[in-house]
């Protein structure tokens, strides 16, 4: 506790990989035989929610904070998180808005998915923006879940990207600078570009290697 400071992380995912929920049964949402046919990694998050695909046209975002930074309640956590979201999409020219408790759509179609672990006095914020993403692959590695069945027969139907709704690909530095500045207004804050400390490498090397590239983790349930 109090060994790292309030921070936003962005990445994109160097190869294809399905982001399994702490409490998903993979057999029920992964297709495992396209997974491996079309070398699609799999690997299981701390957060709770759904299986979701990930690639390097999603720009992948996580949001520590110190939880006295939030309203306690998740609900009203997820509200001032996903409205800076929503309101860095809209920035960029779409009408995007949050849908509580957790997504931000357009047209009523999910454009960013988001999950939170709290512990220790700590929260982690993280979820996706949909830029441009492969949707042929995505139907044929993830499961339509029962509960969705009713609503859409392909993952897919359910998301659109900023590519399709803008008419051309934006810049992903140009995503990542409205999202930042969208947050630094929510938090009344300014960021500073910084690495790692020597402390968060050890640490997260030290995940990895225990815990997170375990198959034992990663197909759990």
């Amino acid at each position: 506790m109090g060994q790292v400071q309030n921070t936003l992380h962005f990445y994109i995912r160097s190869d294809p990989t399905i982001s399994v929920g702490y409490f998903q049964k993979i057999v029920e949402s992964v297709n495992l035989a396209e997974c491996e046919k079309r070398g699609v990694a799999i690997v299981r998050r701390k957060s709770g929610g759904s299986s979701i695909y990930t690639d390097h046209g999603q720009l992948i975002y996580g949001l520590i904070i110190h939880d006295s930074d939030l309203p306690g309640e998740r609900a009203d956590s997820f509200r001032v998180t996903c409205q800076a979201i929503a309101d860095a999409l809209r920035s960029l020219g779409v009408d995007a808005v949050y849908r509580p408790m957790n997504d931000v759509e357009v047209d009523g179609r999910k454009i960013s998915g988001n999950a939170q672990f709290r512990r220790r006095g700590s929260v982690l914020q993280h979820g996706t923006v949909i830029v441009e993403t492969d949707v042929s692959q995505m139907d044929a590695v993830l499961k339509v879940s029962s509960a969705r069945r009713s609503e859409a027969s392909r993952p897919s139907d359910r998301v659109t990207t900023l590519a399709n709704l803008l008419g051309a690909v934006p810049k992903m530095e140009a995503v990542k600078s409205c999202m930042a500045s969208a947050f630094e207004e929510a938090f009344d804050a300014k960021f500073s570009l910084s690495t790692l400390t020597a402390f968060e490498s050890s640490t997260v090397k030290k995940l990895v290697d225990e815990r997170y590239s375990k198959r034992e983790w990663n197909f759990k349930f």
